[in-house]
């Protein structure tokens, strides 16, 4: 109807016609109307122009025979592969063993690569890659990157069945498998290790299973020579290698109803007689044997949207103060020593305390009501005669008083209001947050204590840029972390609050907030051991201690370092001082050091960390050549080695061609919508849809206009 009024002739108007006059009135109230939805129409059109402009821009940079999982309608599809994962952990001690299987099954009818970038544990060790073909085991070497890159390459090419690994991040890691068989599965097992936290009495062990995307600071840059992209982010001159460390992120509809499950065991063998075994993340079966321990969750296989926390404790009085440990490797002793500080307390301090809330999209849903919470937990520990401010940061950094106020109650009233309204939204600009705490002028006498809460996800792909504002620009502030959310970045929270000569703490759930927080702000008051003095028998031997100058200790944490070249026997000791002043000092007989192994494995990646450490503070490039044979030596994967293990036999017929497929990693759980990170549109199609129907609209907007002028 409105359209054939529109063809139609506008009426004559004439007098003495009235029904004439009322048509015309009415034609032309349409008109006026279709104009109207017409303008409107092509406004919303323009708005929709940007983000399918956006959409379709990253795909500039698709490689060659890469499968972006979209239908014909741009819509996302189901992966091909199936991920199916393992975890089996053998605890001895202090260390944790594990043995991480993959197993990629190929649900489609052509040969495919699978690329999946995974978290591990922050502090693990890599040590051991095992490839699996139909029974047939590979065993995996480790090469300098480059040149495990161009062995996995050569044999993808050749239709070999391969996989490599490799370090994006110290707690970020990439796995490649190539040439999947149709309907065929491979297993990749993975062996890592790990130094087992122990704090305020309980050992806890956390094996992440999925992460949250992380915010890509910086402009976009493009490197059309790069062949290893499979991310959802563009390099950027901040984090060059985002397209590596941002793997596609989607719900659990999304992938097949067997995919992205976990199944876990735990062997513990703690020497400690155990009295119970809990997890904040899951409900676990648990089957308590003295000092040991069998653990699995209730569920049986966990869907991989979360950490996996699990926490055991001794029976009270049995809570070890110190303990060694002796492996000897290839002809060579290693020691390690845990040493447990007394738990002193020292006089109060008073403090110019700076909260520093992370508010941007990562932190949407449970994450900012967590963070939220633990800020709300953190004023109420202020004191009278303590200083303190807020802020808050997402894509800018904003203070909630110009400088640190008195902590009495009108301020106290208006931060509470101010941190109850907060909400999580835009980008994660880290580095604008730390410039502001840091430069913001003190209201503080200069006897109060400078100490900054950074409340984070950790969510950001440039930490090493971080740290160096960290350790260049605290000066003597103290830095400590709080960890949010079910799948926290935890390499960044333990790192900033290394480089800030602090401490850190997680929060899985709301319920754990309290006794975490007040474990920290505990710990905040003063550290109880300083100046430490490790002092390890003289027996005409060097001595190699990792780490090498350890810091100051907070109540409830202990003292560990391992070293190489010292066998099991004489006396080490430690000192220090406790607050105010007293002198404090303990000794270990190593001789009755309890065996253990992997000691080798942990010193050596210690090692590598120290050497990069070095680096960072002379301002120059690390020893790659001395870390690389660190690496390779004791088989433990580095920044610049990677494993890779290659099949001899051609396994693809010549005739078929291969695909790749990046596997996508599960939503963390409380996340929200806006975190999802799919393929983008691989064509301009829908932006050229769009553009079209804009310039018609406009079109029939012009049209109508000049018929106006006849009225």
């Amino acid at each position: 109807m409105l359209l054939s009024l529109l063809a139609n002739p506008v009426a004559r108007i004439s007098i003495g016609r009235p029904k004439t006059i009322h048509t015309g009135t009415n034609r032309l109230r349409l008109l006026r109307l279709a104009e109207g939805v017409s303008l409107w129409l092509a406004v919303l059109m323009m708005l929709f122009v940007h983000p399918l402009y956006a959409e379709a821009r990253p795909m500039d940079m698709e490689q060659p025979g890469q499968l972006y999982l979209m239908d014909d309608q741009n819509a996302w599809q189901q992966p091909a592969l199936i991920l199916d994962s393992d975890f089996n952990v053998q605890v001895s001690g202090m260390l944790a063993q594990t043995k991480l299987t993959r197993s990629f099954r190929n649900t489609s009818e052509r040969w495919l690569e699978g690329i999946f970038v995974f978290p591990l544990p922050d502090n693990a060790t890599v040590y051991g890659l095992t490839m699996t073909v139909a029974e047939r085991e590979i065993v995996g070497r480790i090469e300098p990157k480059a040149s495990a890159r161009q062995t996995y390459e050569r044999a993808r090419a050749a239709g070999q069945h391969a996989a490599t690994l490799e370090q994006q991040r110290p707690n970020l890691f990439t796995s490649r498998v190539a040439n999947i068989p149709p309907g065929e599965t491979v297993r990749v097992e993975i062996h890592y290790q790990q130094a087992v936290a122990y704090r305020h009495g309980e050992f806890e062990l956390r094996l992440p299973t999925t992460l949250t995307p992380r915010y890509m600071p910086g402009e976009p840059i493009t490197n059309p020579e790069r062949q290893w992209q499979a991310g959802w982010a563009v390099p950027t001159s901040q984090v060059p290698d985002a397209s590596d460390i941002s793997p596609f992120t989607v719900r659990t509809t999304d992938v097949d109803a067997g995919s992205h499950r976990a199944g876990i065991e735990l062997d513990i063998d703690s020497g400690l007689v155990l009295t119970d075994v809990t997890s904040p993340s899951h409900r676990l079966h648990v089957e308590i044997d003295g000092s040991r321990a069998r653990v699995r969750p209730e569920q049986g296989k966990v869907l991989m949207d979360r950490d996996v926390i699990v926490r055991w404790r001794p029976v009270t009085g049995s809570e070890p103060s110190a303990a060694v440990f002796h492996q000897q490797w290839q002809g060579e002793d290693y020691l390690m020593a845990m040493v447990l500080p007394p738990d002193a307390v020292g006089p109060v301090l008073s403090r110019e305390l700076t909260f520093v809330i992370d508010t941007s999209g990562s932190m949407a849903g449970d994450a900012i009501a967590q963070a939220r919470s633990a800020l709300l937990r953190g004023l109420n520990t202020l004191r009278p005669g303590d200083n303190f401010n807020v802020i808050q940061f997402n894509s800018q950094a904003h203070a909630l008083f110009p400088q640190a106020v008195p902590a009495q109650g009108h301020y106290l009233a208006r931060a509470r209001h101010y941190v109850q309204g907060l909400q999580a939204n835009g980008g994660t600009e880290m580095a604008g947050a730390l410039s502001l705490s840091m430069s913001m002028d003190s209201g503080a006498p200069e006897a109060q204590v400078q100490q900054m809460v950074f409340i984070t996800d950790g969510a950001v792909g440039n930490e090493a840029a971080l740290f160096e504002q960290i350790r260049s620009g605290l000066n003597n502030r103290r830095l400590f972390t709080v960890g949010i959310g079910s799948a926290p970045n935890m390499h960044f929270l333990r790192e900033a609050a290394r480089w800030g000569r602090g401490d850190f703490t997680a929060i899985h759930t709301s319920a754990e907030i309290d006794q975490a927080l007040n474990r920290l702000f505990a710990a905040m008051e003063a550290p109880v051991l300083t100046s430490l003095d490790v002092r390890w028998p003289d027996q005409g031997r060097p001595v190699e201690p990792v780490p090498l100058r350890p810091g100051d200790l907070f109540r409830g944490t202990p003292f560990m370092q391992v070293v190489r070249g010292l066998p099991a026997g004489g006396i080490l000791e430690v000192a220090g001082k406790l607050p105010g002043g007293r002198s404090w000092n303990t000794r270990l007989d190593l001789a009755r050091a309890a065996p253990a192994s992997g000691l080798n494995r942990q010193w050596a990646r210690g090692r590598i960390d120290e050497l990069i450490d070095a680096a960072r503070l002379q301002g120059a490039g690390p020893d790659r050549a001395n870390i690389v044979d660190l690496s390779t030596r004791h088989s433990v994967i580095s920044p610049f080695t990677s494993f890779v293990a290659v099949e001899p036999s051609r396994a693809r017929p010549e005739t078929e061609t291969a695909g790749s497929e990046a596997v996508p990693t599960l939503l963390p759980a409380g996340g929200q919508p806006g975190m999802l990170r799919y393929p983008q549109t691989a064509t301009f199609g829908p932006l050229f849809a769009v553009l079209g129907l804009v310039g018609l609209m406009f079109s029939l907007a012009i049209v109508m206009l000049n018929r106006r002028q006849f009225l």
